[in-house]
C-alpha cells in the first residue's frame, strides 16, 4: 500500500475510513474540499491547513509527524481532483 510508505499506520487508516461512514461527517469534509484544485493539492500549506481542518471535523489528534507524512503523502500523489483516473487509484489504495 503506497500510504504506508509514508509510514501511515494502517489501523490509523481504517479508523479515519470508519468514520467517514458517518454521513454527517462526510459530508462536512466534503464541503471541506470543495473547489480544490490540483495547485491547491501541490501547495504544502493549503496541504497542511486541509489535513488540520479533517483533524478537527473527524475529532483526530494528529502529532506534527503524522501530519508532515499526509502532507508528504498528498503532496508526492500529485492528485488532480478533476481527473477520474487519479481519483480511481486513490479509491483502490484505500478500499
Amino acid at each position: 500500500m503506497g500510504y504506508q510508505q509514508y509510514g501511515i499506520s494502517p489501523q490509523l487508516v481504517e479508523r479515519i475510513k470508519l468514520k467517514m461512514k458517518n454521513p454527517a461527517v462526510k459530508e462536512r469534509i466534503k464541503k471541506l474540499i470543495d473547489g480544490v484544485t490540483k495547485s491547491d493539492l501541490q501547495d504544502k500549506a493549503k496541504v497542511r491547513r486541509l489535513v488540520k481542518s479533517s483533524a478537527v471535523i473527524l475529532n483526530e489528534n494528529f502529532s506534527p509527524a503524522q501530519e508532515e507524512q499526509f502532507v508528504a503523502f498528498v503532496l508526492a500523489q500529485k492528485i488532480d481532483p478533476n481527473n477520474t483516473f487519479h481519483l480511481i487509484k486513490l479509491w483502490g489504495m484505500f478500499r
